[in-house]
C-alpha cells in the first residue's frame, strides 16, 4: 500500500474555504505573506529529504484544493482566475525545494479552484509531475472530465482523481467506472467520517449537537462536565472497531465496478417462515438491486436538485430511509421504484406473502413480482402500520429472487414476510 503526502493546509491558509485550509482570515493568507509561502516551501523541502529514499511514498500532493482570486478579489473559490500566476511561482518553487533533496518521488500539482482550474498553471516544469483533479457533485460523463484528458494529451502528463465521494453508491460507481475506463487512478474521500457515505462510520455521540451548536454561537455553553464527557465518548467512537461497516458502499466502489451482478445485503434462509426487513434489498448498480427516482447529489450542476437517501440512514444508496420505530424503513416511494431480494429457500411448497407497511395518503399501491397490486391502507398516526396480505406464490429449494414493487408510491415499507401453508 502506498502513502500520497497531501498539505491539506498550508501555512497561513491556500484558499477561502476556511475548514479546508484551516484558514485564520484575521491573518495573512499563503498569498498575502511571504513568509507564509516560504515556510511552505521549507516544509516541503523537510519531508521530501525525510521520505526520499522511502519506497512506499506514492508521492507528494504539494497543495491542496487551493479557492483564490489573484486577478479578482472576488472570486472567491478561484475558478474564474486565468493567468494562477502566484499558484504556478509557488509550485514550482516547491518543486526545486523538493528536487534539491529528492529527484525520485512523483509530484502532484493541483489547480485552483479547488483543484480544477489549470488556466495559466502549466506546462509542466518537471518531469516527474502529476495533474491531480477534484469531481464532486456532477454528472458522470465523459464531458466533465474531458477538460482534464485534453490537458493530458497536450502536456503528456498523467491524470490523478486525487478526491472524491461524498455522495450515493450509485454516484460512486459510475465515477469510479468513468475515470478507470479513461485510464485514470482515483482516490476517495474519506474512509470514515460521521454519516453513511463512507465505508466506515463514526457514530455520533449522544449530545454532541449541543457542542456543535455552542460552537456555531447556535446554543447554550454546555456544563464542562457534559461536554467532557460528551467528548470522551467522541474519542472512543472514533476507534476503528467502534465504527459501523457500510459493506454497500465498498461493494459500490469495487465489486460493482467491475460486475452489474446483484449480491444479497444479508445472508436470508427461508425455513417455513421468515420476516426480511425492507431496507435490506440486494446490493448492486441502480436498476439492478433496485430502482430509485432520485438516487443521488448533483449539487454542482445547476437545476438538478436530488439528494439521493432522503432519510440519510442505515444505507447509502437511492432508496430513502429513515429511522423507525423500531429501526430502519424505506419511505417517501414513488411510482415505478423497486427494490430486489434475494433469499435461500430451504423447504419447497406455497407461501403466503404480506408486508408490514402503512401510506400517507390514499391510493398507494405494491406488489410482489408479477402478483396483482394491492392497496395500502392510509396510516393512522406515526406508530401504526399494517401487516397486508400481497398473496400466495410457490417457492423451489434453493436460491430465490424477488421483486418489491411500488405500483403507486406515498407509503413506507417496513418488512416483507414469508408464511409455508403446504
Amino acid at each position: 500500500m502506498y502513502l500520497i503526502l497531501d498539505l491539506h493546509a498550508a501555512p497561513g491558509g491556500q484558499g477561502h474555504d476556511l475548514a479546508i485550509s484551516d484558514r485564520d482570515p484575521s491573518k495573512p493568507s499563503t498569498w498575502d505573506s511571504r513568509a507564509n509561502q516560504e515556510k511552505t516551501i521549507a516544509l516541503w523541502r523537510k519531508l521530501a529529504e525525510r521520505y526520499a529514499n522511502e519506497p512506499w511514498i506514492g508521492g507528494y500532493d504539494i497543495i491542496n484544493e487551493p479557492n483564490w482570486g489573484f486577478e479578482d478579489k472576488e472570486d472567491k473559490r478561484g475558478t474564474a482566475e486565468y493567468k494562477n500566476e502566484p499558484l504556478r511561482k509557488l509550485l514550482m518553487e516547491i518543486t526545486t525545494a523538493i528536487r534539491e533533496v529528492d529527484q525520485q518521488h512523483i509530484i502532484i500539482i493541483e489547480g485552483n479552484g479547488f483543484g480544477n482550474n489549470y488556466r495559466g498553471v502549466l506546462p509542466p516544469w518537471d518531469d516527474n509531475l502529476v495533474l491531480s483533479f477534484h469531481k464532486y457533485g456532477n454528472f458522470n460523463n465523459k464531458a466533465s472530465i474531458q477538460q482534464f484528458l485534453n490537458l493530458r494529451e497536450q502536456y503528456n502528463i498523467p491524470l490523478w482523481l486525487g478526491e472524491s465521494g461524498e455522495n450515493s453508491n450509485t454516484w460512486f460507481t459510475e465515477a469510479i467506472s468513468l475515470v478507470e475506463n479513461e485510464g485514470i487512478g482515483w482516490a476517495w474521500w474519506q474512509m470514515k467520517k460521521m454519516g453513511i457515505n463512507n465505508p466506515l462510520e463514526i457514530v455520533q455521540p449522544a449530545g454532541y449537537e449541543k457542542l456543535l451548536a455552542y460552537w456555531s454561537g447556535k446554543g447554550p455553553r454546555p456544563d464542562a462536565d457534559s461536554a467532557w464527557k460528551i467528548l470522551e465518548q467522541l474519542l472512543d467512537n472514533l476507534k476503528i472497531e467502534n465504527n459501523r461497516f457500510h459493506p454497500d458502499v465498498v461493494d459500490a466502489m469495487i465489486r460493482q465496478v467491475q460486475s452489474e451482478h446483484t449480491i444479497p445485503f444479508r445472508n436470508y434462509v427461508l425455513k417455513g417462515k421468515l420476516s426480511i426487513p425492507a431496507v435490506d434489498f440486494d446490493m448492486g448498480r441502480q436498476r439492478f438491486a433496485y430502482y430509485d427516482r432520485d438516487s443521488a447529489r448533483y449539487q454542482y450542476t445547476p437545476g438538478v436538485n436530488t439528494i439521493g437517501n432522503k432519510g440519510y440512514t442505515y444505507r447509502n444508496d437511492g432508496v430513502d430511509i429513515k429511522m423507525g420505530k423500531d429501526g430502519p424503513v424505506i419511505f417517501s416511494t414513488e411510482d415505478g421504484e423497486w427494490y430486489s431480494y434475494t433469499i435461500q429457500v430451504e423447504q419447497a411448497g406455497t407461501y403466503n406473502i404480506s408486508a408490514m407497511l402503512a401510506a400517507d395518503s390514499t391510493g398507494s399501491q405494491i406488489s410482489f413480482n408479477d402478483l396483482a397490486p394491492v392497496t395500502v391502507p392510509i396510516k393512522q398516526d406515526n406508530q401504526t402500520r399494517t401487516l397486508l396480505p400481497l398473496g400466495k406464490t410457490s417457492l423451489k429449494k434453493g436460491r430465490f429472487q424477488f421483486k418489491m414493487n411500488v405500483v403507486k408510491g406515498g407509503f413506507e415499507l417496513d418488512t416483507i414476510h414469508f408464511e409455508k401453508i403446504n
